[in-house]
Parts: C-alpha cells; sequence; structure tokens
C-alpha cells in the first residue's frame, strides 16, 4: 500500500519532449521510498499481530498529526472533494488496510492485492471523469485480477481470502480518492498528508473505542518492534516518503516515477518470507508476477495517455 498521491500536488514546470535520464540523486529517492513502503507493509502485519486494527491506524496518525499539523492551513479550495478525499483515503482506506492485515496469516497476498489501486484508478477515472481508456490498460486490468486471483486460489493462500478481499477493498478506496485528488485543486502533498491524518486519527480512534476492546492491555503489553513500527509508519512512511515523492514529481512526471515504485510489494514479500515465516509457493509466486505485470502494463498505459495528451 503507498502512503502519498502523486497525482496530488502543485503542477510541475513543463518537461521535455526528450526527458533526460534519472539522476543518480532521483534513483536513491526512488529506492528510499520502495524500501519505506515496503517495510511499512511488513510492520503493518507485525503491529496488527499485537494491536486491533483501528487502534494501529489511530496511533499511526496521531503521530502523523503531529509531525504535518504545521502544514495544514488554509486555502482549502474545493472543500467538497477535499472531504471526500480525507474521509475516504484517510480512515476508510486505512481502516481496510489495517483490517486486511489484521486478517491475514502471511503478509505478501495482501500486499500484491493492495496494488490494485492503480487499475482501480484508471477504471474510475474512465467512469467518473470520463477518461479515455485505453486497450493496453484493459488488457493490463484483465491480468492483474486474473493474476491475484490465480494467487488466491493457492491452498495456502485461500486461507487468507477475507484479507485479500478486504485488501482489494482498500486499493479501490485508494482508487477513488486519486481520482477525486485528479479533479481537486492542486494541494502540497504534504499538507495533503495532513489533512488525511487529521481526519484519520479521531474517525479511527472513535472507532477503535466503539468497535473494539482490550486495546490498554495491548498498548501496555507491546513491544518496542511494535512501537518502532508505529513510528516507521507515523513518521518516515507519512512524512519522509511523501517528502521524497513530492520532490521526485517537482521534477518528473508522475508517470515517470510511479512504475519503479511497483517493485515495494517485492520488498515486502522479501521481509515477509524471510522473517515473518510467510509460505510462497509457486502458484502464490506466479499468480503474484502475473498480477503486478498486469498492474504494471496499466501504469505504463496511464503514463503513455498522459504523455500524449501533454503533446496534443
Amino acid at each position: 500500500m503507498t502512503d502519498a498521491n502523486p497525482e496530488v500536488g502543485p503542477a510541475p514546470a513543463p518537461f521535455p519532449a526528450k526527458p533526460h535520464a534519472l539522476t543518480g540523486l532521483e534513483i536513491a529517492a526512488i529506492v528510499a521510498i520502495i524500501v519505506v513502503w515496503g517495510v511499512n507493509n511488513a510492520g503493518a502485519k507485525l503491529a496488527t499481530e499485537h494491536l486491533s486494527p483501528l487502534l494501529v491506524g489511530a496511533i499511526r496518525f496521531g503521530i502523523a498529526s503531529a509531525c504535518l499539523i504545521a502544514f495544514v492551513r488554509p486555502p482549502f479550495p474545493d472543500w467538497r472533494s477535499l472531504m471526500l478525499i480525507v474521509i475516504v483515503g484517510g480512515p476508510i482506506q486505512y481502516g481496510l488496510a489495517y483490517t486486511a492485515y489484521w486478517l491475514a496469516t502471511d503478509v505478501s497476498p495482501v500486499t500484491v492485492a493492495n496494488q490494485l489501486w492503480i487499475p482501480f484508478t484508471t477504471l474510475f477515472a474512465f467512469l467518473i471523469l470520463g477518461e479515455r481508456l485505453s486497450k493496453a490498460a484493459l488488457v493490463g486490468m484483465g491480468v492483474a485480477f486474473v493474476g491475484v486471483a490465480w494467487m488466491t486460489l493457492d491452498a495456502h493462500a485461500l486461507q487468507d481470502w477475507k484479507a485479500i478481499l478486504v485488501a482489494i477493498a482498500a486499493g479501490a478506496a485508494w482508487g477513488v480518492t486519486t481520482v477525486v485528488a485528479r479533479r481537486t485543486t492542486s494541494i502540497p502533498p504534504l499538507k495533503m498528508q495532513g489533512l488525511l491524518a487529521l481526519g484519520a486519527f479521531p474517525v479511527m480512534a472513535f472507532g477503535s473505542a466503539v468497535f473494539e476492546h482490550g486495546q490498554w492491555e495491548a498498548v501496555k503489553t507491546a513491544t518496542p518492534m511494535v512501537w518502532a513500527t508505529l513510528l516507521w509508519a507515523g513518521i518516515v512512511s507519512s512524512v519522509l516518503a511523501t517528502t521524497l515523492l513530492f520532490w521526485l514529481v517537482q521534477r518528473r512526471e508522475a508517470g515517470r516515477v510511479t512504475p519503479y515504485l511497483l517493485v515495494t510489494p517485492v520488498v515486502s514479500m522479501l521481509i515477509g518470507w524471510g522473517f515473518m515465516g510467510d509460505v510462497l509457493t509457486p502458484q502464490i509466486l506466479t499468480g503474484s508476477a502475473i498480477g503486478m505485470g498486469g498492474v504494471a502494463l496499466v501504469a505504463l498505459a496511464e503514463r503513455g495517455l498522459r504523455a500524449g495528451a501533454a503533446k496534443a
């Protein structure tokens, strides 16, 4: 799951017809984002093994709110769309995502399933905004969903089918958020992350208080590693990775950067397999590869459409 939306932010300066190769510093920033988000996915699984999912979200966004509140100040243009972004992209999307990790036995299938937010974004952009839907994107969508289905039908992964469905729902929620953000007046990502955090924190805290139990006992017995994952999510992922992504999309088209970020699930899967006991059968691996291949095809098709629009 990505914690920042590259579609949100001030419009970058015009790009050259033949963009230069990525610099070493830009490559380092992309690698850092991939590692931060990959570790964060595994951390979400670890945290929800000890704390209830809405409580994890509340603590994470309480930390993020403290770090980002300085960036949240007027003006707030198009407040209706902004409220939709904050609610759907905040407590709904993250509530579903943390619930998926809480339900899951392994981190890998959930992380792969959540990447369907990219095909969902393209689909919702077609349905809501009337954006063009290319044949390549349609093929990519089909391949992505078939790959996730094949992965889920593995005998081991099938025990996580509920978690996978919830992760797909979280991806759909983030797809809606991304599409609404496209039609919203540009807002700097740190301001948007601050709004998401401030919106998610009280809602998830209230939801935890109403629907979950044993929170105080769980907090008292949480290990240092659990607190480290929460600090990582609230500070390193929500603030540092967002800042790096903002810097990148100011220098490059978002479509130039996004395909590289699809390596993130590989990091999560390696951590899950190497340190958390994930089982990676041939069917899970092939299904994951097919699914991520379809997602990559959609991302590249989206990049091509936007490049064509820019030249028109």
